[in-house]
């Protein structure tokens, strides 16, 4: 398969800048594959479209702020970090961009006076660095790690969102409403419609609501660039499905239910979980690249947002909604004036 029949022309005004308010005004299109339709409704409708029986997967994941400016020491240069993860040395891995050439053992501080100290010790994959932080986090894992973001770090927007430049309200917008478990380094962001009032009227309808964990990692940002689908090599991210949660979506789906994925990273945590032909418990890093041809074990409805073309994301979507349907979904999304990519709207896949 051509990663260019994955390409599509958007114009840049439908790339969301801003998210709605409330957060559940967003438009959300109805694909339904066997029908071959498509249909317009608002994302405060989305329990009117579920069924008693149904289950909704979302990923309580939460965006730290993994941005990180500073300057460098040995030259006073302005420095710029995206934290990937943290190490079991206690070291952390980054990207950064600053101009020149900095030299392995240089240190750049974040933050006012003392700061945050990071001493570049290595170089990591794929252009990466490896910084040994000071003052260092207790152990690999620890809260720690995250307490010294929650100080120094910022909200890492995407770069097609002003330029990834946050403004204050990004704080909280750019986090679900539910978001538990910090780990990731952007949102899941079908996960941004829902709002309290939605939850509500899905329990009032009987709809059951479960949380996976998918720690959102660098690579969701970045294009295919391979010429076919099949030569590209999925990023690992870590995740993880509870027993508990395995049997209830195996007991739904055997009294009929649907499971409901919300975002292609639940999506990829639940088939990844579902690899023996059932969801079972799991816990660890998955490179699950979902493609046309890939047999759904778990999954069997989707909410999803509008993705970037070329993506492994609008592979994943075109693999469980049908290429040829998802590409005309995506044409008259265009058409409509819908608002595409991480504030934008959202999409309905159903069977």
């Amino acid at each position: 398969m051509l990663t260019s029949d994955y390409d599509f022309d958007l114009p840049d005004e439908l790339i969301a800048q801003h998210p709605v308010e409330p957060r559940d005004a967003s438009r959300l299109m109805v694909v339904h594959r066997r029908a071959g339709t498509i249909a317009h409704r608002r994302f405060a409708e989305l329990p009117q479209l579920l069924d008693s029986r149904d289950v909704l997967v979302r990923n309580d994941s939460r965006v730290v702020p993994a941005r990180l400016v500073g300057r460098r020491v040995a030259t006073g240069g302005k420095w710029e970090g995206l934290f990937l993860r943290d190490k079991e040395d206690r070291t952390w891995e980054i990207l950064a961009r600053t101009r020149g050439r900095p030299a392995l053992g240089e240190v750049v501080v974040v933050g006012d006076d003392p700061g945050l100290s990071l001493a570049l010790v290595d170089r990591g994959a794929g252009g990466s660095w490896i910084v040994r932080p000071q003052p260092a986090p207790a152990e690999s894992g620890d809260a720690s790690t995250f307490a010294l973001l929650e100080r120094y770090g910022l909200t890492p927007l995407p770069p097609y969102i002003r330029r990834g430049r946050a403004a204050d309200d990004d704080v909280l917008r750019y986090q679900t409403v539910y978001a538990r478990r910090p780990g990731s380094v952007a949102a899941p962001t079908a996960g941004l419609h829902f709002t309290e009032a939605v939850f509500a009227e899905l329990a009032s309808r009987g709809i059951a609501t479960v949380d996976v964990t998918l720690h959102v990692g660098v690579g969701t940002f970045r294009p295919i660039e391979a010429a076919t689908i099949e030569a590209h090599q999925m990023h690992a991210e870590w995740a993880e499905v509870a027993e508990a949660t395995a049997e209830r979506l195996n007991a739904a789906r055997s009294q009929g239910g649907r499971v409901v994925a919300v975002g292609t990273t639940s999506a990829r945590t639940l088939e990844s979980a579902a690899a023996s032909g059932r969801v079972e418990a799991f816990h660890g890093p998955t490179d699950l690249f979902i493609r046309p041809g890939h047999a759904f074990q778990a999954v069997d409805a989707m909410v999803t947002n509008f993705h970037l073309p070329r993506s492994s994301l609008l592979v994943l979507v075109s693999a469980l909604g049908g290429r040829d349907l998802i590409r005309s979904a995506y044409a008259e999304a265009v058409r409509e004036r819908y608002r595409f990519f991480s504030y934008g709207d959202a999409m309905l896949i159903l069977g």
